[in-house]
């Protein structure tokens, strides 16, 4: 019986992604360094407090963000586990639908504001159209998530995030997907006069051949994809019914390539 590995995008076995929350003008330096390293980000924005001289102006949203993603933050950033239910899906819902109109794609990332969230609000999520949610913290790990709505990342960008790039770097064995994830707010780095950090990371971790650099949704989505790879019972074939082509390693050799909408045998 063939042994089967799922991979990341080109047969990759690690990723990396970004995430920064509440649109400041400091985001157009922070994009213009991933732009420059090949880095992809998700940046969580509060569409109710644009008109706010340290935000970045909703008509730069679509222009600034292009290539990577744009998520919620909801519309006030309230502390929503204090919240409501109804006002919590309203944030939700009317910060969607104002990002999207700037966007010009669904948006269906979140973050939650404050770190703030109940179970009940985790449960809501879905039915507003929301795929994931990021909470604050750092887990020092480079494992998958195994709850979207409570996605932690491996660090905050001022917690040993050069010790663990270069962790990260250092992983080879391919038996196992590896995820390095960073949040944090773009104003930080002008309180902290600390741009330098963000520099010498974008420029130790871009340009990796064995990196996937994707976004917080285009994870998502390709391992949702991935999940709905059907094998036969021996996997000696598989059907990919999705609209992408997916990636699989077969008896520990070099990656297959799985296209969209065929079978494929192995």
């Amino acid at each position: 019986m063939n042994k089967v590995y799922i991979c990341f995008p080109g047969g990759k076995h690690k990723a990396l992604t970004m995430s920064y929350d509440d649109g400041r003008v400091s985001d157009r330096r922070l994009v213009a360094l991933f732009n420059q390293y090949g880095i992809k980000g998700t940046f969580h924005l509060n569409s109710g407090l644009f008109g706010d001289s340290r935000r970045i102006r909703p008509e730069e949203v679509r222009p600034l963000y292009e290539g990577h993603e744009i998520a919620c933050h909801t519309v006030t950033h309230p502390t929503i586990a204090r919240c409501p239910l109804p006002e919590v899906a309203q944030e939700v819902l009317d910060d969607r639908r104002a990002l999207e109109a700037l966007a010009g794609y669904p948006v269906r990332g979140l973050s939650y504001p404050n770190g703030s969230l109940s179970p009940e609000i985790e449960a809501l999520l879905p039915a507003c159209g929301i795929r994931y949610s990021r909470v604050v913290g750092s887990s020092d790990s480079f494992a998958l998530p195994e709850d979207p709505y409570r996605w932690q990342a491996t660090c905050h960008h001022n917690h040993r995030l050069m010790e663990l790039g270069e962790a990260f770097l250092a992983l080879h064995k391919k038996q196992y997907l590896y995820l390095m994830y960073v949040w944090g707010h773009s104003y930080e780095f002008d309180d902290q006069d600390n741009w330098s950090l963000m520099e010498d990371f974008c420029r130790m971790m871009g340009g990796q051949e064995d990196i996937w650099y994707c976004t917080n949704i285009d994870f998502m989505d390709y391992m949702d994809d991935s999940r709905r790879l059907r094998f036969a019972a021996d996997n000696s074939f598989v059907m990919n019914p999705n609209a992408r082509d997916l990636y699989i390693s077969v008896n520990d050799g070099e990656p297959v390539r799985v296209p969209a909408g065929q079978t494929l045998r192995l």
